[in-house]
């Protein structure tokens, strides 16, 4: 409507501009004074108010735009003067300038609550120009951890504090590291994350540090707690006995040497002797057992083929199921699969779970031990070891990785403890599934 109304208004413009002319060229032609004068008169008149009709709207749309140009979105235009498609022009405007400002005032709103989410979060986060250095945003928690007042530019750290620049700034790290940095002449433990991105034609490197500190010597104390619970038990269960039947040999040859009459039976003392040092060697044994958990702390990676790797496994297990009624078969999605990894670690890792699975289908009528390799939607190779076994009691899987928990009589319990171990090392990690009566799923994932 508004297009039509101000088509017509030019319309009619331009018809009385041309009528004008119209005149003018007549009283030319006949040589009428007033015909020239009054044309002359009409025309300039008519051609000043078309001029003014096109002009005021490019100067409207020019205000605008310029109030564009400097944000300038608080400029309000008049909708109640001028001609009704001017009027609605201004509407549109003031539409477009309230729109912007509704935008800007929820991202402002946005901006303060992420800004407070930011403060709240005991993690430090700077990010900064990697050019000029300018600091974007640096949170309450960095300037607290590294003991600095708040500061506009990171070189003032590094005029300040060389060494603790190169640490956090100088340097680029593809991964979260672990660092020590050093304040007030102690060594303090922080996890560093960094990221570098763009914003139109600036780079701006993202830092985020987190003292863990407390939290490293809080899991300390909590891992020697437990080892020396669990070692502690152990020992005493080995060294109770051995006290005990110590002490009642050592009665016997005390009263033999008192009373002549009093004969030592060799049998007995033969049959204490091999007692103490049969638990003498489980003790050994034990303490050999937590050698091998805490070795296993490098990884010698290598590219191998999954094919390989199960051939190889297949190979070495046909004489342990040469005298048992196992079906134990391999297969895998693509024939050329890859893995970067410490074989011979993998391989412990895979024949620990697939002897932990024949012994769970000792019960079992036809029982079955299925490894295959297959990759998930983000494309990570996932190894799993299924078994149609009597399945992990819903009360003991939270138990079955720590260390020598067993529930096998003959177990040392190490051998799950050591997979969760040497997948931990691959950046991987290992997943149970199991139902009792129905069977076992073991998930490596790389």
């Amino acid at each position: 409507m508004t297009y039509k109304r101000y088509t017509a208004g030019l319309l009619l413009r331009v018809l009385l501009l041309l009528a004008a002319l119209v005149v003018l060229a007549f009283g030319l032609v006949k040589l009428n004074t007033y015909a020239i004068l009054g044309g002359s008169l009409a025309s300039i008149g008519l051609l000043y108010f078309l001029h003014q009709f096109l002009i005021r709207r490019f100067v409207a749309m020019d205000d605008f735009f310029e109030a564009v140009k400097y944000r300038d979105f608080s400029r309000w235009f008049s909708e109640k003067h001028g001609p009704q498609d001017l009027r609605n022009l201004h509407k549109g405007f003031n539409s477009v300038n309230k729109t912007i400002k509704a935008i800007n005032n929820e991202r402002q709103a946005q901006f303060v609550y992420l800004q407070k989410i930011l403060e709240m979060v005991d993690v430090g986060i700077i990010a900064y120009n990697l050019d000029s250095g300018a600091i974007l945003w640096a949170n309450e928690s960095i300037l607290s951890t590294l003991d600095l007042p708040a500061f506009k530019n990171i070189h003032f750290v590094e005029k300040r504090r060389p060494k603790l620049y190169e640490e956090l700034f100088d340097t680029y790290r593809t991964e979260a590291t672990s660092i020590s940095i050093t304040l007030k002449n102690e060594h303090l433990k922080v996890l560093i994350s960094e990221t570098v991105f763009q914003v139109e034609e600036d780079a701006f490197k993202l830092v985020v540090l987190q003292n863990i500190e407390d939290t490293l010597n809080q899991n300390e104390s909590d891992a020697w707690k437990k080892l020396l619970s669990v070692m502690t038990h152990e020992i005493m269960n080995s060294i109770a006995p051995i006290s005990s039947l110590a002490e009642t040999l050592q009665q016997h040859i005390a009263a033999s040497k008192t009373n002549q009459e009093t004969e030592i039976d060799l049998d007995d003392l033969h049959a204490g002797i091999s007692s103490i040092k049969k638990r003498s060697e489980g003790l050994m044994k034990f303490a050999k057992t937590y050698r091998s958990l805490s070795k296993v702390t490098h990884l010698n990676l290598e590219t191998v083929s999954v094919n390989e790797l199960f051939t190889n496994i297949n190979d070495l297990l046909q004489p342990t199921l040469a005298d048992k009624p196992v079906e134990l078969s391999f297969g895998m999605d693509q024939p050329e699969m890859l893995l970067e990894i410490d074989s011979y670690l993998i391989e412990q890792v895979l024949i620990n779970l697939i002897l932990n699975a024949i012994d769970a289908t000792k019960m079992v009528a036809q029982p079955k031990i299925y490894v295959n390799a297959t990759q998930n939607a983000k494309g990570r190779v996932l190894l799993k070891v299924l078994d149609n076994g009597s399945g992990i009691p819903e009360e003991i899987k939270e138990s079955i990785f720590i260390p020598f928990f067993s529930t096998k009589k003959t177990g040392s319990g190490i051998g799950l403890s050591l997979s969760k171990q040497i997948m931990t090392l691959h950046k991987g990690k290992i997943q149970l599934k199991s139902e009792p009566g129905t069977g076992t799923e073991f998930t490596l994932q790389f």
